[in-house]
């Protein structure tokens, strides 16, 4: 069994689509590893490896909005999470409007937590953010959140 697989069926986490405006430009990716670290002031990380589209865009904005996705948003997870926005628009026919700081909050998302970014710290081959939330709102109530899997999105061995 691989260690991903094995710290995944153990270490159970949620599933959010990470988005960031930097100026014109708009992206989202899928992420489980995001965690809340402070309660004062309010402050919520992500783990983002930097060859993504994402981590250019937060590094430029200094910004990021996690998107709290319910459990039946597998196919929205995976629309998030196969394709570079590089080279698509993953937001074309996606409903979506802007937290305060202008990154995209999904419709379907049931809550968005938007931060700006406080610390960076490099995490062996990802980039831990750290951000102050700065916007926040739960958009639904009583939803059963999007927890990850291994299986689910990697198949079965």
């Amino acid at each position: 069994m691989l260690m991903q697989e094995l710290i995944t069926k153990t270490v159970p986490t949620g599933i959010s689509v990470v988005t960031v405006r930097s100026g014109d430009k708009i992206n989202g990716m899928t992420a489980a590893w995001v965690t809340q670290v402070s309660f004062k002031p309010a402050m919520i990380a992500v783990s983002i490896a930097p060859q993504r589209y994402t981590h250019t865009l937060i590094e430029e904005s200094r910004y990021f909005c996690i998107n709290a996705l319910p459990a039946e948003s597998m196919d929205l997870a995976k629309h998030f999470g196969f394709k570079s926005g590089r080279k698509i628009d993953k937001f074309q026919g996606i409903d979506y409007t802007n937290a305060i700081k202008g990154s995209p909050v999904l419709g379907s998302a049931y809550a968005y937590i938007e931060c700006e970014v406080v610390h960076a710290y490099e995490a062996g081959d990802h980039t831990l953010f750290i951000g102050t939330v700065v916007d926040s709102s739960e958009l639904k109530d009583n939803v059963r959140p999007f927890i990850f899997r291994w299986n689910d999105f990697f198949g079965k061995k």
